[in-house]
């Protein structure tokens, strides 16, 4: 009378932690649908990832519900009250057919989604481009006249001073050497410095060159689009791949336990379903 007990107890206990899940799943769904914008390919993307992310809740819960029922139909011989199988077996088909054109909706959202996003980035690097060399152009416009050159001499005289008051203090060129603000690149340009002086020469010519400078930065520009443009592309063929996998999977065991539960039922022969699923 115990076992009997404590299994009516147990089939009762999964049969409602069963429907608790495809209950909570249902509910995220709903809520996940708001603001409903079906336009906008980012919002369907965020849709579709967070239902293949919550794919396995429902998954679980049917199996947890068909458990139930199953523990039950062995110990009191057959179910008492509505039997929930049959809708749910409908559910499970109806969630494997979602999971399946997610599939290649997701793929083909984010594919675009990348595309999009690699335009944006050769946008505004072609932008900043062409902002660099125009602000090169006025440099250059003003270093064709006496004052700007002169302008240009008196800061490397500035920067030569500073420099060489540094190297020749050894007390200050220790400190420096010592200070962990500073960084290691530019301990080794002082030591470089200190040994041969016309680096230093070498060193403030080249900082001061408009030309040299927009080249380094042009070449930034560039090397960050590349950088952003490859992880761009990384992320969505990660996200395409991750979403894109488990949306077949899921399909895949959705469809499985939805069919084969019906045609265990006698769904596809017409007439009423069957009360329970038969033993096999």
């Amino acid at each position: 009378m115990v076992n009997r007990s404590n299994s009516v107890n147990a089939a009762l206990t999964l049969k409602v932690v069963g429907i608790i899940l495809i209950l909570s799943f249902l509910l995220d769904f709903l809520v996940l649908l708001l603001p409903f914008q079906p336009t906008d390919r980012l919002w369907q993307i965020n849709l579709t990832t967070a239902l293949v992310d919550r794919g396995i809740v429902p998954l679980v819960g049917v199996g947890a519900l068909f458990t139930g029922y199953w523990m039950q139909d062995a110990s009191e011989g057959g179910s008492k009250g509505f039997d929930l199988r049959f809708p749910v077996l409908v559910l499970s088909s109806i969630l494997g057919l979602m999971f399946l054109l997610v599939f290649p909706l997701h793929l083909n959202n984010v594919r675009q989604a990348s595309d999009q996003t690699v335009n944006q980035i050769n946008q505004d690097a072609e932008q900043a481009e062409n902002q660099l060399k125009n602000q090169l152009s006025q440099f250059q416009a003003q270093l064709n006249n006496d004052q700007g050159k002169a302008q240009l001499e008196q800061l490397r005289n500035q920067a030569k001073a500073q420099f060489t008051d540094l190297l020749q203090d050894e007390q200050k060129y220790q400190q420096a050497l010592r200070n962990p603000q500073i960084p290691a690149a530019q301990k080794e340009l002082l030591k470089k410095f200190k040994a041969n002086p016309q680096e230093l020469d070498q060193f403030i010519a080249q900082q001061t060159d408009p030309q040299g400078l927009a080249n380094q930065r042009l070449n930034q520009i560039r090397q960050r689009k590349e950088d952003a443009a490859k992880q761009a592309k990384d992320n969505a063929w990660k996200s395409g791949l991750r979403i894109g996998m488990s949306s077949l999977l899921l399909s895949i065991g959705y469809i499985i336990i939805g069919w084969t539960g019906l045609r265990g039922m006698g769904a596809f022969q017409g007439g009423k379903p069957k009360g329970k699923v038969p033993a096999r």
